[in-house]
């Protein structure tokens, strides 16, 4: 049972991490802190799709689900088992990565525009160029 638990999580984090990676800049919207790191999972998923990498939790999957005497995934690999002729036809993969991309695009763009729009309103020292009432101008 703790194989079969192992394989079940390894793909509750699998659907995690692609979520992470095509939404998770929109995350930076709120907290701009999450962007590094989502840059960092983004440039880590495009290197798997250009590359060709093995994504470990497809290894921790296939290994756990064949301990627990189920059938391992296919060599095709995770996002082919339980994506592809799943949520999209088998034709639009290159549709569903472009789309990917164009979230994470848009998502980073509006980032950038939400940490100009902080800037300006923060002004020099973050002080948003207000005075207090009755404040006194330095000359």
């Amino acid at each position: 049972m703790g194989y079969r638990l192992l394989g079940e999580a390894a793909m509750l984090l699998h659907f995690a991490f692609l979520a992470y990676v095509t939404l998770g800049g929109f995350l930076a919207w709120r907290w701009p802190a999450l962007l590094w790191p989502h840059a960092l999972v983004a440039a880590y998923a495009l290197a798997i799709t250009l590359v060709g990498w093995d994504c470990p939790l497809t290894h921790v999957e296939d290994w756990a689900r064949l301990r627990a005497g189920q059938a391992g995934l296919p060599s095709a690999g995770f996002v082919e088992h339980y994506l592809t002729g799943v949520v999209y036809p088998a034709e639009h993969l290159l549709t569903a990565q472009l789309a990917v991309a164009a979230a994470v695009a848009a998502s980073w763009t509006g980032a950038a525009v939400l940490a100009v729009r902080r800037r300006a309103r923060g002004g020099a020292g973050g002080s948003g160029g207000t005075r207090r009432p009755g404040a006194v101008k330095d000359s």
